[in-house]
């Protein structure tokens, strides 16, 4: 597979958003960069950076692995450009979801090495039975939890996810995902209303 071009101007935390960060100039950056194109791909990583380190921050919450996050993100965006679809959301919200999805696996990566790290410790003290209960009670919570996010559309999901994953507030993810705020309440209000609804049931 060919590797991912080195991408002009400053680093990742230094980058501005740019001029260029239009919808449809992002969406049309994307497309070049599908064919092949390695200055469109420069020009969105210059006009993205920002808010994609942004993001990885507000996720990992440790600047250094944002960073790599967010090479990661660009790595898989110059991959996978070519599966973006203009008819199905805007550009930034495309970046943004691969970028999300990067830092949460970041996340849970390093919350099972913490595991790992500690298993010998659990397994050689005497755990209290509620302790045991409260625990497993936590767990069937989170597999819910994750069970009813798959339930969602898309644009519930996504919305959902900056929100209460990201830190967002109802501003930002409106800015994030390049629509009105009005949209982007709607869209959390919803998903959270289906959320409960579908773990009620599963109660």
């Amino acid at each position: 597979m060919e590797p991912v071009p080195e991408p002009a101007g400053a680093p990742l935390v230094g980058v501005p958003a740019g001029d260029g960060s239009a919808p449809a100039v992002l969406a049309d950056l994307l497309q070049r960069s599908a064919r092949g194109d390695r200055a469109a791909f420069a020009e969105l990583y210059d006009a993205t950076a920002a808010r994609v380190h942004g993001l990885a921050v507000r996720v990992v919450r440790d600047p250094a692995q944002a960073e790599e996050v967010a090479q990661e993100a660009f790595l898989e965006i110059w991959r996978t450009a070519s599966r973006f679809d203009p008819a199905r959301g805007s550009a930034v919200s495309w970046l943004l979801t691969i970028t999300h999805r990067k830092a949460v696996d970041r996340v849970r990566s390093a919350e099972a090495s913490t595991r790992r790290d500690t298993t010998y410790h659990h397994q050689n003290q005497t755990v209290d039975h509620d302790v045991t209960a409260d625990a497993a009670q936590a767990s069937l919570e989170a597999r819910r939890v994750r069970a009813a996010l798959g339930g969602l559309t898309d644009v519930q999901r996504e919305a959902i996810e900056l929100a209460y994953f990201g830190g967002y507030t109802h501003t930002e993810v409106a800015a994030l995902l390049d629509l009105p705020v009005g949209t982007a309440k709607t869209r959390i209000r919803d998903g959270l209303i289906r959320l409960r609804d579908t773990i009620g049931v599963g109660r």
